[in-house]
């Protein structure tokens, strides 16, 4: 018996990984992937019974999941981030609450029927959206920064608004008159502030305390995080039910706001176990689908979904943003993104069963109609929202530029040559007098340390998604490789060898840990590059077709060439390594450092 629980929680678990890498190779939400997985496991196929597997933990498991993944959301909300925003935010997460739920329940009430008190509980439901599903679509489409930055904040910051309204609903339908039922309502808002405000500024306070009189060694920074999160918010709701996400919300909120509290680790662990939490949420919750009841609401469920779409979004939005600093792009793009995810599907499931429970009718199609909402939002909005993007242009550039760490003269050359070929650069050096020549030459140069917290706020990354460290300084270039490695993917971080290899002394001996993989060739050094480069060595490029093959171009014996880049006939880079994995075919296009051979 217990090893076919732990059988089905391993077979979860890698089906929920291997969703997401799905998602990453077709560039498409993990969730489409992962609630398709769910759906076949569960209601089609029957392989999968989450309320027989898990049993009565299946709610505190989700629950707590929640809980972790709206912490590490709100790790990443900084106040420094949204200036002009402020407005539009708290427009939204207000009077935006206010016009989808009330809406939501108008809509809920004419079209499927339910009692004022049921739609009045799915419309607070659907306030939501979420860090579950708002992230991922962010890192899908790529909107410009103002988009991202009210998307993001609103989505973690509406989920315990959303949880909170749900709660206060719910307490008004089991009062049983109007009057009590208000003043109920108005009692557990006030304490659910309360409990929030306390053990969410009292949790960050203390934590970050912790961090700052070095009262914790670094290994334990994540496991005591984690363990604080899971601390306040038991406790939280022990005190009010559904107190405890805006406990969690408000102390991420908290330390993400403080000055001279690390978060880098932290960050990277949480987003580590946020991304497994939610991989195995959606398969969970997607398997307990009721689906002859899904069916029977479908047309029903999907004129609800048309309301929220396409009324209710846009009218919030238009609305909240008025005398914003959103242009009227920005606005149309924010009113087509709100998707549903977890939290809406976790609070459904939860008070469908207390509803049915007292005897309440069409409290079961709570879940299948939140599905419908959820799936709905999610396969329209994922497939249509970057192409609207595009023709709004209001999407940030594919990351294909680079940072080039070092403003010498190997960097602006080989700068230069990727500027002319399309890409986007940026150096950046300490010296001066390289930043001004390059700059003088038309190559975008940030004068400081790129490891500084001035180049933290003030480097624009956006479209840059490489890291090329040419710093004549090997120590600079080591710790530009360490620093940048949670912003780009690490076999995009690149650095140059200074000092030939040493004959038969293991790389690992004088390598730096992360400290990026060897440019262009082992046993080309920087001074290699830069006496070519003062021989008369030139960054060429050359275009290979079927009659001069890549083979045919490295045999020309009148040259002598150094392969730096690749560009392929989709205009992605390659850069040459000792390990790399791609071969150069007919249409590519070559930028090697030739020097011309003189004949004898």
């Amino acid at each position: 018996m217990h090893e076919h629980v732990i059988l089905t929680l391993a077979l979860i678990l890698i089906a929920g990984i291997a969703c997401q890498w799905l998602a990453w190779r077709l560039k498409l939400p993990a969730i489409i992937f992962l609630l398709t997985c769910g759906i076949l496991a569960g209601p089609l196929l029957g392989w999968l019974n989450p309320d027989r597997l898990l049993g009565d933990l299946l709610f505190p498991f989700v629950s707590l999941s929640v809980a972790v993944i709206l912490f590490e959301g709100s790790l990443t909300l900084r106040f420094r981030d949204i200036p002009g925003l402020e407005k539009v935010i708290r427009n939204l997460i207000t009077f935006g609450v206010l016009i989808s739920g009330g809406i939501a329940t108008l809509a809920t009430r004419l079209l499927l029927g339910f009692s004022w008190e049921l739609a009045a509980l799915f419309g607070a439901i659907m306030v939501v959206t979420g860090p579950t599903v708002i992230m991922p679509m962010l890192r899908s489409v790529r909107p410009k920064e103002n988009v991202a930055n009210v998307l993001q904040w609103e989505g973690i910051l509406i989920d315990p608004i959303g949880a909170i309204l749900a709660v206060l609903v719910y307490e008004f339908i089991v009062s049983g008159s109007m009057q009590i039922g208000i003043v109920a309502g108005l009692f557990v808002f006030a304490k659910i502030l309360f409990i929030g405000l306390f053990f969410g500024i009292g949790g960050g306070a203390l934590f970050s305390l912790l961090l700052r009189k070095y009262w914790v060694p670094k290994f334990l920074h994540n496991v005591i995080a984690l363990t604080m999160v899971c601390g306040v918010f038991a406790l939280s709701n022990l005190l009010e039910a559904e107190s405890g996400l805006l406990s969690v919300t408000i102390m991420g909120v908290w330390l993400a706001n403080r000055k001279g509290v690390d978060l880098e680790d932290i960050l990277n662990f949480k987003e580590d176990l946020s991304l497994l939490l939610i991989s195995l949420l959606f398969i969970v919750l997607a398997a307990r689908l009721d689906l002859p009841r899904f069916l029977e609401i479908a047309w029903p469920a999907a004129g609800v979904f048309a309301v929220l779409q396409f009324l209710v979004r846009p009218l919030s939005v238009q609305l909240c943003a008025l005398g914003s600093k959103l242009t009227v792009a920005e606005r149309h793009l924010l009113s087509w993104i709100a998707p549903r995810g977890i939290v809406a599907a976790a609070i459904s499931a939860l008070f469908a069963i207390k509803l049915e429970a007292i005897g309440y009718q069409n409290a079961s199609q709570l879940v299948p109609l939140t599905f419908m909402i959820i799936i709905g939002t999610v396969l329209l909005q994922s497939a249509t929202a970057g192409p609207i993007a595009d023709r709004l242009e209001v999407r940030e550039p594919e990351p294909r530029g680079f940072l080039i760490i070092g403003a010498n003269t190997v960097a602006q050359s080989i700068a230069q040559a990727l500027k002319e070929s399309g890409f986007r650069i940026l150096l950046t050096d300490q010296n001066w007098s390289a930043v001004r020549e390059a700059s003088m030459k038309g190559l975008p140069a940030y004068w400081g340390n790129p490891v500084s917290k001035h180049a933290e706020r003030y480097l624009n990354l956006v479209g840059i998604g490489h890291l090329l460290a040419l710093s004549t300084h090997v120590e600079m270039n080591a710790l530009a490789a360490q620093y940048y490695r949670l912003e780009f993917e690490p076999q995009r971080i690149y650095t140059i060898r200074q000092q030939p290899k040493e004959t038969g002394k293991p790389d690992e001996y004088i390598e730096f840990k992360h400290g990026g993989r060897t440019i262009f060739n082992k046993n080309i050094t920087y001074q290699d590059l830069a006496e070519q480069l003062q021989r008369g060595g030139k960054i060429k490029t050359t275009h290979l077709t079927d009659e001069f093959s890549f083979a045919q171009y490295l045999a020309d014996e009148t040259r002598q060439r150094l392969p730096l880049f690749a560009i392929d006939e989709d205009e992605s880079v390659h850069v040459f390594t000792d390990d790399s994995q791609f071969k150069p075919k007919s249409g590519w296009s070559i930028l090697a450092l030739t020097v011309e051979v003189k004949s004898a």
